[in-house]
């Protein structure tokens, strides 16, 4: 099989390259290595309404809920209420992934790539020391894919990355462990995402809540891996919904990892370029990925078009990715991530102290950057060293 781009994995980021290379006239194809497309689903579903606009057209279809806004907890029970526009990338609309990707796939094969499900990379297919393909199984037979150019969107456990040479590895500390039941509870409030802070609760991660709609919620707990013990985000996740959601039904139940790492030295290679998890590009904070990744699967299927185009699908030719994606979200991941980095090293004493001595401001027109500058203000010896995030 011969094509000029080939795009291994089938997420948000994967498809929105594909489609995106497609459209400017390259033969595509996408490959997944599940047999449907969207499922297992790892991930609270939750993206801003805003950026998600900004980048496709939303569907009803795909949309399970939309939120007012979000409520953050600390250790004491104490809260503060944004609205849904300052809340983050992750509130606003709360998605049914597995309908939400397959769409995405659908728009990518319209705009004329080639999708072909349970087709499992292998290797990459070099040439006089060139990247020039992927060697796959599908149906238990193995296939040669060559193309031009390889994307990389094959999550946390890319392995594109590693066999192109590109440093993806992630220490205890860069990742999230993690684990996420849906459930059914009357108490569920369907109009707001919740986040529960605290180390009894998530060391060094959260808890979250995500209302599907019919007192539906993804309910989810993140632990830093250099905190976590085997099994330990389930365990306290049945531990929190015991205590907080005694009544509480659940439906589905997935774990996996979120790389909090913030950027890598490079996403690029001759012939490869990452997109989304597999580039390290979520958020160090929330773990939140869709977005970031869709946006750098955008950008990567321009610059491959480009690269394509002009004959140099070498590390010079897709440089140009490489500046683009980390001069628009690099910059946010990694403010993000020296927040992250400070954050995770405060007490549960802290984080009270925090919450209360910003309960007599209007946070709820505040986003996460403007809630930061009044927080250093009020304490200043507790937050001095975060201060040139705010400049």
């Amino acid at each position: 099989m011969r094509c000029d781009v080939v795009v291994v994995g089938a997420g948000p980021g994967g498809s929105m390259a594909a489609k995106t290379a497609a459209e400017r006239g390259l033969k595509v194809v996408l490959i997944e290595k599940r047999q449907e497309i969207g499922d297992p689903v790892r991930c609270a579903e939750g993206v801003s309404k805003a950026r998600l606009s900004s980048m496709i057209k939303p569907d009803p279809k795909w949309i399970a809920s939309e939120v007012k806004g979000a409520r953050l907890y600390a250790p004491d029970g104490t809260s503060i209420v944004m609205s849904e526009d300052k809340s983050g990338d992750e509130v606003g609309y709360v998605l049914e992934r597995k309908i939400f990707d397959r769409a995405l796939a659908m728009d990518t094969a319209r705009a004329g790539a080639k999708v072909m499900v349970k087709t499992r990379a292998l290797d990459l297919i070099r040439r006089d020391g060139s990247v020039r393909g992927v060697r796959a199984m599908r149906y238990g037979e193995i296939i040669d894919i060559e193309a031009d150019v390889v994307i990389g969107a094959d999550g946390v456990e890319s392995k594109v990355g590693r066999w192109a040479g590109i440093d993806t590895s992630l220490k205890p500390g860069d990742i999230e462990v993690c684990a996420q039941f849906l459930l059914y509870d009357k108490s569920i409030d369907d109009e707001y995402c919740e986040f529960f802070l605290g180390n009894e609760l998530a060391p060094g991660g959260y808890v979250w809540s995500f209302p599907k709609g019919e007192h539906l919620a993804n309910v989810g707990l993140g632990v830093i891996g250099s905190r976590s013990e085997p099994g330990a985000p389930v365990k306290l996740l049945r531990r929190f919904v015991e205590t907080r959601m005694p009544d509480a039904r659940i439906v589905e139940m997935v774990v996996g990892g979120v790389p909090v790492s913030g950027p890598i030295e490079r996403t690029i290679a001759d012939g490869v370029v990452l997109v989304g998890d597999a580039a390290r590009q979520s958020d160090p904070i929330t773990g939140g990925g869709i977005l970031n990744a869709m946006q750098a699967g955008v950008i990567a299927g321009e610059v491959v078009s480009e690269a394509v185009s002009s004959g140099d699908t070498g590390v010079e030719g897709l440089m140009a990715y490489e500046k683009r994606w980390r001069e628009s979200i690099g910059k946010q991941i990694a403010r993000h991530l020296d927040l992250k980095e400070f954050f995770i090293r405060l007490s549960d004493e802290d984080l009270n102290k925090l919450m209360h001595s910003i309960q007599s401001e209007d946070v709820s027109k505040m986003d996460l950057r403007g809630m930061l500058r009044v927080l250093i203000r009020l304490n200043p010896k507790m937050l001095w060293e975060l201060r040139h995030l705010v400049m």
